[in-house]
């Protein structure tokens, strides 16, 4: 990491792509949702949504600042390779144990009666799919899948801090080197301040013996609120279903440069646009910065 070096392991992402589509579609038999009718619903579809998180982090240790080209590339090799992926599996699972149900099903929109297959195989996200890899429509229209959604890219907040050594959350950059989190413990009533380190400061000061990390690394700080939204609009494209993004604007930011963001954000199709602006008067948040408080 760091280095000019620096590179992703494409063959070991896809890999865990691969396995963890399995595991998720294990999770539809291991439901145990409390309704018939939503036990129905994620066995009908088998619907789940694969995402990841650490984005913000993997740039800083591949020497790319977040709002950069090469950054916009990247999130969206990232993502079209989990979406690909994705669906390689499960028209794999489809071969190997059956497709959802849904897919031998006939649906009739706009008098036209077809299979949920060939409607789902025609959609306009699944042209996307098959752009890249055109031999899988056939085998879809064959087989169909395993399930009908692949992708979602949720907060992740809590697992990037918990299992991920304070990895960046979703496809956020990171929200700063170090800050002061507001985390629940056992045996407590309220919320306590702990202090909180990126995984990227502390994985170079590891390396280099320094606290003063390289300008490109990313933090909500040094990063345009613009450049959230091509971030957002590389991920959403291979993205099925629901996407979080929440973009950090400073607390002096006028009311124009809002609308305007809102603005851009539609003009690039976003399926929603999250801001959060620091209230200084109310000091809530999990998330706090001391120059905020200050």
């Amino acid at each position: 990491p760091f280095t000019p070096k620096a590179r992703i392991d494409w063959d070991t992402f896809r890999e865990v792509i691969h396995v963890f589509s399995r595991m998720l579609d294990n999770v539809v038999e291991l439901n145990g949702l409390p309704l018939p009718e939503q036990r129905h619903e994620i066995e009908y579809k088998r619907r789940h949504g694969m995402g990841f998180l650490g984005l913000g982090s993997a740039l800083s240790l591949l020497n790319m600042t977040y709002d950069s080209p090469a950054a916009v590339a990247f999130t969206d090799e990232v993502s079209k390779t989990i979406a690909v992926e994705s669906y390689r599996t499960g028209i794999e699972l489809a071969i190997e144990k059956g497709p959802a149900p849904i897919f031998n099903d006939t649906f009739t929109y706009r008098g036209t009666t077809r299979t949920a297959r060939a409607w789902w195989v025609d959609s306009e996200y699944m042209k996307r799919i098959w752009a890249v890899e055109p031999h899988l429509r056939d085998l879809a229209l064959q087989h169909g899948s395993r399930y009908t959604h692949a992708t979602s890219i949720a907060p992740t907040g809590t697992i990037a801090l918990t299992i991920n050594n304070n990895v960046s959350n979703g496809i956020e950059p990171s929200f700063t080197h170090k800050y002061t989190r507001n985390v629940i413990k056992e045996g407590k009533k309220s919320k306590v301040a702990v202090d909180v380190y990126s995984y990227e400061m502390l994985l170079y000061k590891h390396i280099f013996g320094t606290d003063d990390v390289p300008s490109t690394f990313s933090t909500t700080d040094n990063v345009s609120a613009l450049s959230h939204v091509d971030i957002q609009a590389a991920a959403q494209y291979w993205c099925d279903s629901s996407i979080s993004k929440t973009i950090n604007v400073p607390s002096d930011t006028k009311f124009e440069e809002v609308k305007d963001l809102y603005t851009y954000a539609y003009r690039k199709g976003l399926k929603g646009c999250t801001t959060f602006r620091f209230n200084p008067a109310t000091l809530q948040g999990v998330l706090v910065k001391a120059d905020d408080l200050e």
